[in-house]
């Protein structure tokens, strides 16, 4: 059966996913819960944020509306348990920002950007009153997300360092526990404390903990792939080799993906562009 509406409209995405749910609709949308779409929901975000890393604007484009329709199917789920419906969702979120941005749609008067993340901590604390400032965390998030997270929310009422040397302190004392712990249940809790510590550091320096470490992974990912690929070029085995060849192929995967094999949209190992091989072609994570 062909579909007319238009298509560059969100009450179309509405339409389309209450007729996969409906009673002629998709066995797979059908049978979908809250619970079961939760993973797939996940998958979706993280695929938002590779193409953003790969500076891939049609696949962004591509992977926002995948999310989209995750939110919308959550929506037609509960609208059929006569929870709430997408105008609900809608209504909330718009009366979120337009209460959070007083300085736009009210008469408030702000500086600048830090002053604004301030009042919207203090705003959010308002509307919870009575509420731990950590409780409307989810603790599901990612660890170092989650981590970085709680600290600066406790920062925001003043429980902090009084300055960066002070992180970068606590940080040496760290490791100097986790090399004087003795045993494995005393390693495991001084190696999260340590953790956490490199977390502040990096909440002091406006780094995204979360962020940084995964494009540390993306870099690691780019160098071991062209290792590999330069080994099957020389026709070795990567594991026959001795470890200070190994680090020399490091060094070499480095110097490669810095070089000019980014092909012509500028990609490099850095997490911007298409992600490529040593000789330039398109590289699939997945």
């Amino acid at each position: 059966m062909a579909y007319s509406r238009k298509r560059d409209s969100f009450d179309t995405l509405v339409d389309i996913i209450a007729s996969l749910r409906g009673p002629q609709g998709c066995p797979w949308d059908r049978k979908q819960s809250h619970s079961s779409l939760k993973q797939h929901l996940v998958e979706e975000c993280y695929e938002v944020l590779e193409a953003i890393d790969q500076e891939n604007h049609r696949k962004l484009a591509e992977e926002l509306g995948d999310v989209l329709m995750q939110i919308v199917l959550h929506a037609q789920i509960a609208a059929e348990e006569g929870k709430f419906s997408i105008a609900d969702v809608l209504r909330q979120i718009n009366n979120k920002l337009v209460h959070r941005h007083p300085h736009v749609f009210g008469k408030a008067k702000v500086k600048d950007a830090q002053e604004v993340a301030h009042n919207w901590e203090e705003l959010k604390r308002e509307e919870r009153e009575g509420e731990s400032l950590l409780s409307s965390l989810p603790k599901t998030m990612p660890a170092l997300a989650y981590s970085q997270a709680i600290q600066r929310r406790a920062a925001s009422v003043g429980f902090d360092w009084k300055q960066a040397d002070d992180v970068i302190k606590k940080l040496a004392e760290e490791i100097k526990e986790l090399q004087q712990a003795s045993n494995q249940e005393e390693r495991a809790r001084e190696f999260g404390d340590l953790l956490f510590a490199l977390v502040n550091v990096a909440r002091w320096l406006d780094v995204d903990a979360e962020e940084a470490l995964r494009l540390s992974n993306q870099r690691f990912y780019q160098r071991f792939r062209c290792m590999e690929e330069t080994c099957r070029e020389r026709g070795v085995s990567l594991s026959s080799l001795p470890l200070e060849q190994q680090d020399q192929l490091w060094e070499e995967a480095k110097q490669r993906l810095r070089q000019g094999h980014a092909g012509s949209d500028g990609a490099t190992e850095t997490g911007e562009g298409t992600r490529h091989t040593c000789n330039g072609a398109p590289l699939n994570q997945g």
